[in-house]
């Protein structure tokens, strides 16, 4: 038999990484030492500890001896585009970095220029830091998912309604007819979903939230909003409807399985329990809940009622990075320290936290958030030979409490090699940041006048 009837006889796969310390994530939660996973047309269809490498042929291998294989971090709670806000309000209560500062400064700047930059900045900085699914509320949308689709990062995006004009929607109508141009335009796209964002009960009016609802159940998809995000709006909304934002919510039948509820610092018992009956996910943000001082969210409490718990940064205006290893880091740190107890939210449900159930949280857990044989190749390569990664005895302790995003050395995102080592293939970032630093010395000199 010559080399070309050999060869006839492989199966011929596009990425076969090799010798890899394997993080599954899977329902067993199993960890494969010396493992290999080949990855064909975006998908995993192998994975395991002993491999034939005479039966394949690889277009690439990657030998990831003294690596760690895990999958790609989930952030779900993102306003990518305000990567161009990073540094320019700190140190303020979330009132006045809205009202006095961020509403202001997104109807003067915001453009569908503006938000495309700003997505491609934030993409650079969410691959470089490993997380391959981001889930997006912002304007201009379609910006955002074009972005995100070029340099080939999975994202849930959704235009942010809101009930004043917004700076590509001049009225609440036009945000939702605006949505569902992009609901249509994006339908079975490999890395794009996109769902629908009401901004908060505090901007919107109950008409808002509800046209908002029968949108999101009319295309099945995700329906995103900030909830009991400060002790002003739980005030505020006592005193209008003499309920909490929760309660309020629930009487205009807004909160079901869809529902993804960004924040949720203030909650009762009464809103907890309503959370699990109505089956709503929550997107936790501890870094900006902690720097706009808006309080500790009940997490562990939500958890121990079988609320999905997913992982976010926010918006790097209110940050100020999309680093998931710093946040995971600062979760599972703040619970212990504001329940006084060390026990809670150990580091491998942490780790649970920021891969599948941000999935789950997505309803895109089909798809991603483990690696298991029929799901999307999203993972990070991370090697493990650094000073402050050995020794190694939990890989878990590691990821949450040693790790860093500039660790993170290759990632591959739909079975696609979307950076190795370092480099970002789909995008020139010299170029970006040139670009970024240009029209933030327009931004600065408008905002400091």
């Amino acid at each position: 038999m010559d080399k070309t009837d050999i060869e006839n006889n492989l199966q011929h796969v596009d990425i076969i990484v090799l010798n890899a310390l394997i993080l599954t994530m899977n329902k067993e939660r199993a960890i494969i030492e010396n493992g290999y996973i080949v990855i064909i047309n975006g998908k995993i269809t192998a994975i395991g500890e002993d491999i034939c490498l005479n039966n394949y042929k690889a277009k690439k291998t990657i030998n990831a001896n003294g690596k760690l294989v895990m999958p790609g971090l989930i952030n779900t709670h993102t306003h990518a585009a305000m990567t161009m806000f990073r540094g320019i309000a700190d140190d303020i209560t979330l009132k006045s970095w809205l009202y006095d500062n961020i509403f202001p400064l997104e109807a003067k700047h915001v453009s569908s220029q503006f938000v495309y930059l700003g997505t491609q900045l934030a993409v650079l900085e969410m691959l470089h830091s490993g997380t391959t699914t981001f889930n997006d509320m912002y304007y201009y949308e379609d910006e955002a998912a074009k972005a995100a689709k070029e340099i080939g990062i999975r994202a849930v995006i959704s235009e942010g309604l809101i009930d004043f004009p917004a700076p590509n929607s001049p009225t609440s109508q036009d945000g939702l007819n605006y949505t569902e141009y992009l609901l249509n335009k994006w339908k079975g796209d490999s890395l794009i979903k996109v769902g629908v964002a009401v901004h908060a009960p505090y901007s919107c009016s109950d008409k808002l939230f509800i046209s908002a609802k029968k949108l999101a159940d009319k295309y099945n998809t995700t329906l995103h909003f900030h909830l009991t995000e400060t002790k002003w709006e739980v005030n505020n909304l006592a005193k209008s409807h003499n309920c909490t934002p929760v309660e309020y919510l629930d009487s205009l039948g807004i909160l079901a399985e869809n529902s993804i509820a960004a924040h949720c610092i203030h909650l009762t018992e009464s809103d907890i329990e309503i959370l699990a009956k109505r089956k709503v996910g929550v997107s936790h943000n501890p870094q900006c809940n902690m720097k706009i001082a808006s309080g500790v969210a009940p997490v562990p409490a939500l958890i121990n009622n079988n609320v999905t718990v997913g992982i976010g940064t926010d918006g790097a205006a209110s940050n100020n990075n999309h680093d998931m290893f710093e946040e995971i880091n600062t979760a599972a740190l703040l619970h212990k320290l504001s329940s006084n107890n060390p026990l809670v939210l150990d580091a491998a449900s942490v780790v649970s936290l920021a891969t599948i159930e941000g999935a789950k949280l997505l309803k895109i857990d089909n798809i991603t958030g483990s690696l298991e044989i029929g799901k999307k190749a999203d993972l990070l390569i991370i090697d493990l030979n650094k000073p402050h990664l050995v020794p190694l005895y939990n890989i878990y302790s590691q990821i949450v409490y040693s790790m860093n995003g500039s660790d993170v050395e290759s990632v591959i995102v739909d079975g696609k090699l979307v950076m190795e080592n370092k480099k970002i293939f789909n995008a020139d970032e010299e170029i970006i940041i040139k670009e970024v630093q240009k029209l933030s010395k327009t931004i600065s000199m408008n905002h400091h006048k």
